[in-house]
């Protein structure tokens, strides 16, 4: 088939998993501010919450627009799904990221539970990213000239 090059939409597929690091990153960071400044009863600045739900709500935004990118380049190039481990990584990062956003949602004093989810599985998260970043780069490479 005579398809055309797929070069422009790894480069958007870069540069989201790039932003995605970067605002997982400091997602982590003002996480780790609201958890200390709420630990020792301190007071925090009011930007701080907001701030660290817009990271978040850009992260789900990138990790779909990825997840989109991900699903048309292979199809586009091979007609199919599954040629690596890196559609199972990018869906558990997609589920974990997902997951995150729900628990991170029901976070509220009658509901103790919802804070040490939303930190667990934005750890396990971190381990995805990584997952997904390597296999994902090994798959790039294959499309590259």
């Amino acid at each position: 088939m005579n398809l055309p090059s797929f070069l422009w939409l790894w480069r958007i597929a870069a540069w989201s998993m790039g932003l995605t690091l970067t605002g997982y990153v400091l997602l982590a960071m003002t996480g780790g501010v609201l958890y200390y400044t709420r630990s020792k009863q301190q007071q925090r600045s009011a930007w701080l919450r907001p701030l660290h739900i817009g990271l978040g709500t850009a992260i789900v935004v990138l990790v779909l627009v990825l997840l989109a990118i991900g699903i048309v380049g292979t199809l586009g190039e091979y007609g199919r799904l599954g040629h690596s481990f890196h559609l199972l990584f990018g869906l558990s990062v997609v589920a974990l990221v997902l997951a995150s956003a729900w628990s991170a949602s029901r976070i509220a004093p009658e509901r103790p539970w919802a804070r040490p989810l939303h930190v667990g599985l934005n750890s396990g998260l971190a381990l995805g990213l990584a997952a997904a970043g390597l296999s994902g780069w090994q798959v790039v490479q294959k499309y590259l000239p």
